[in-house]
């Protein structure tokens, strides 16, 4: 397939970054396969996420698809470029098309990135998640691959400002070692490892980070932040759910 918008758009993007003097830390990124389906699953604390998840496969040489909610292709700004890079929309309402789209890429041997905590998390730990990505990759015997971002939602979170030309914002991008699901096998089980794996790279990428602060809004609160507990991230979640359906 023509790549005539996803490379530019990552050498604007590095360049901005460098300018900006973001300081970027990718670590285990040869776990992305050079070659081959393979299905990347994030964390998401940022609505940039995709952009640094993406990087994570740029040592590999690797152009990732990721799968993104259907409003974000609508927008006259993000849409043109989002179908430019081959990404795949996600009606909510009709999910199915988006998991054969993403069948049908990961048989093609495309890099598939998937959020399965589904939306943000305001408590900046992991969610629930759901079984998506695992099915993906046992229908296709494509390896599933764990990735943790942090620092990220100091750039643009849910419920806070974008702070785009922030200088100097580290931001840490941690690839774990593959996972192998297969048909047949509990996909429960490996959802609930998956999970697991996230959580652990989350809370490995806050306490090695560069900046520690407590108090601050961006912190989870189990470390001293001011971000909402899960139970707190839950209820302004259902609120909103509640407050989105009544319209």
């Amino acid at each position: 397939m023509a790549e005539i918008v996803y490379p530019p758009v990552i050498g604007a993007l590095k360049t901005l970054f460098k300018v900006l003097g973001t300081r970027i830390h990718i670590e285990g990124s040869e776990h992305v396969p050079a070659s081959g389906g393979a299905v990347l699953v994030s964390n998401h604390i940022s609505y940039l996420d995709f952009i640094f998840a993406g990087l994570a496969a740029n040592p590999s040489r690797r152009l990732v698809r990721f799968m993104a909610k259907k409003e974000v292709f609508d927008n006259r700004i993000s849409g043109p470029l989002m179908r430019g890079m081959h990404h795949i929309p996600v009606d909510r309402a009709e999910g199915a098309g988006a998991y054969v789209a993403a069948l049908r890429a990961l048989k093609a041997g495309e890099v598939v990135g998937v959020f399965a905590e589904a939306t943000i998390s305001r408590s900046f730990t992991v969610k629930e998640i759901k079984n998506g990505a695992v099915r993906m990759a046992a229908a296709t015997n494509a390896p599933m691959i764990p990735i943790a971002l942090w620092g990220t939602q100091r750039l643009w979170t849910k419920g806070r400002k974008r702070r785009l030309t922030q200088r100097n914002i580290p931001v840490s991008i941690l690839v774990g070692e593959p996972m192998y699901p297969k048909r047949g096998e509990d996909m429960e089980a490996h959802t609930v490892e998956l999970r697991r794996r996230l959580s652990e790279m989350v809370d490995k990428a806050q306490r090695s980070y560069p900046e520690i602060p407590e108090g601050v809004w961006w912190q989870p609160a189990h470390l001293g932040g001011t971000a909402p507990t899960p139970e707190e991230a839950e209820a302004l979640d259902a609120a909103e759910r509640e407050a989105r359906a009544s319209k």
